[in-house]
């Protein structure tokens, strides 16, 4: 089936998700079989949904607090994935627009 490796970015306590020992950021190279999901991502992890808040696949909005429609997104190799404590504040370079994933535009409409 092959595997696919995929950036991931975990930001203040969630970067505990990742081994991290600080509330700043955490950096992985997670390896996940081809075809998985966020679902599957958030799984090898150990965080629960309910603990990320704002989520961008790719510089791409995918989920915000209460409003997660990504869990089936399926993750490509070299996909990067930020993963923003509920506690964070909105990115500065995205306070004028954001580009969302299809699956959250999909929800918001």
């Amino acid at each position: 089936m092959g595997t696919i490796h995929v950036d991931v970015w975990l930001y203040g306590p969630l970067a505990r998700y990742g081994g991290g020992d600080n509330d700043i950021f955490t950096r992985l190279d997670v390896v996940l079989d081809a075809g998985a999901t966020v679902s599957a991502l958030l799984a090898r992890l150990a965080m629960p949904t309910e603990a990320r808040g704002i989520t961008f696949i790719n510089g791409n909005l995918s989920a915000m607090p209460g409003l997660q429609p990504d869990l089936a997104h399926v993750l490509a190799d070299g996909d990067r994935v930020a993963f923003f404590h509920l506690k964070s504040m909105w990115p500065c370079q995205y306070r004028h627009d954001a580009a969302m994933v299809d699956d959250l535009k999909d929800e918001m409409t």
